[in-house]
């Protein structure tokens, strides 16, 4: 018998090769499965809810773990940041109920892009955003406006990359908002799921549009084109987290989703 926790983790992504455990490379999956063994050398590969590429940074990945013993959750939380390096911490442990898996059962995430807009990057910011540098400051008001074809139900294969292997290029997207912040902005992309490097393509294309490269009424042909070529470029890693993860209410992990559940549950 084994007892399973729900872990809430977080990772500046720049010093991983991505969450998904390799051979070689360092990643935040194999990370927290080495500190987890530490202390239980035949616990199994802790799971988590999204994949973020190489370079991406997580504030609330989602990972299910299994230990031999029961624990109480502070007490695991601090025994694992024990064991992990600073650029990975732990920040919140529960017991986690039989039967979640926490890809399966995710409904919603949200995906926040930084950038920073000053006429150059603010050194305690640079990891964590993409400095736009140019003598017209970007127009965030467009590319709000540009945006807006992207929000619903979509076939997204404009904005995925080659190497994806999804089943399906569908997805929802509930919402997408440009905040302002002082020195730089935040693109808020909130979906049901996405496609590998489907936001960073998006945020890509969007400043495009605020740097005047772009109409702003491009984005419906994009869409609609479901051809790569017709994208802008992928936005680099530095500038993309993972915030926030909704689940399955029933399963008492988290909130409950503010855009209800799937079709069926």
């Amino acid at each position: 018998m084994t007892h399973p926790y729900f872990l809430k983790v977080a990772y500046a992504g720049g010093g991983f090769h991505g969450w998904q455990i390799q051979s070689v490379l360092r990643s935040g999956q194999g990370d927290l499965w080495k500190a987890l063994q530490a202390f239980d050398p035949g616990a199994p590969l802790p799971q988590g809810t999204g994949r973020t590429d190489a370079g991406v940074h997580a504030r609330a990945q989602g990972v299910l773990i299994h230990t031999a013993r029961a624990w109480e959750p502070f007490r695991l939380l601090m025994a694992l940041n024990a064991h992990l390096r600073a650029d990975i911490r732990v920040l919140a442990v529960q017991p986690a109920p039989e039967g979640f898996f926490p890809r399966q059962h995710a409904v919603a995430k949200r995906y926040v892009y930084r950038l920073g807009l000053g006429p150059a990057a603010d050194p305690l910011q640079a990891a964590f955003r993409w400095q736009v540098h140019q003598a017209v400051p970007l127009d965030l008001d467009l590319m709000a406006v540009a945006a807006s074809p992207l929000v619903g139900t979509h076939d997204f294969t404009s904005f995925r990359c080659s190497e994806c292997g999804a089943a399906t290029p569908v997805r929802t997207i509930h919402d997408i908002r440009i905040v302002p912040l002082e020195g730089g902005a935040e693109l808020v992309f909130e979906g049901t799921s996405f496609l590998m490097h489907q936001v960073r393509i998006m945020a890509g294309t969007l400043v495009e549009v605020g740097r005047g490269r772009r109409p702003v009424n491009a984005l419906d042909g994009v869409l609609r084109s479901r051809d790569r070529r017709c994208a802008g470029q992928t936005a680099p890693p530095e500038g993309l987290c993972l915030e926030k993860i909704w689940y399955e209410a029933h399963w008492g992990v988290g909130e409950p989703s503010p855009w209800g559940e799937r079709e069926g549950l």
